[in-house]
């Protein structure tokens, strides 16, 4: 499995810019020192192990799950409204949450390989998307793609949005699913 590497540096901007530099380094210190070399140079485009992303949610999740429990959900939110959008705006930018989540080209595919999330449900102002064949087992992975979706529906112009994950594979269901919600 691997994700684009604007995953870590969207991560790595959120850390700085919310908890600060002074914890962004202890949570880097974390990593062994090959994962933390890595990870500091990997370009927004690069491809990359899945492995890195990883460990440097895990180790920024012990530095600041106790000061910041949703920092992840923020996490995820910042990366589509930073490098999400600069990336990919015409994916984003859309004039209905409806036109985002029904286009072509898949947001999810150009941030991580394999898999896809799937529109399952459609109604007006609410969806339910499916993750299908990103066999994960990273609760921080659900809960980043948690904020992401809301800020990319907001983005795609959708007043009051909002994500919820209906299941998730981590916790034995058979696939993750969010419901998206909307006006």
């Amino acid at each position: 499995m691997t994700a684009k590497g604007a995953a870590l540096r969207a991560t790595l901007d959120f850390v700085a810019r919310e908890a600060g530099f002074e914890r962004l380094d202890r949570a880097m210190a974390r990593l062994a020192a090959d994962d933390r070399r890595r990870i500091e140079l990997a370009a927004p485009t690069d491809e990359i192990p899945f492995r890195l992303v990883r460990a440097l949610w895990g180790a920024v999740d012990a530095e600041l799950r106790d000061v910041d429990p949703r920092w992840i959900e923020r996490s995820g939110a910042h990366s589509i409204e930073s490098l999400g959008v600069q990336l990919y705006g015409g994916i984003l930018k859309k004039r209905s949450p409806d036109e985002f989540l029904t286009q072509s080209v898949s947001l999810f595919r150009l941030f991580y390989q394999p898999g896809d999330m799937h529109v399952v449900e459609t109604e007006p102002g609410r969806a339910v998307l499916r993750l299908v064949g990103f066999d994960h087992d990273e609760p921080l992975f659900c809960r980043r793609q948690t904020g992401g979706l809301v800020r990319a529906l907001a983005i795609a112009g959708g007043e009051s949005p909002s994500a919820t994950h209906v299941r998730c594979a981590v916790e034995g269901d058979a696939f993750c699913e969010w419901e998206l919600r909307w006006r």
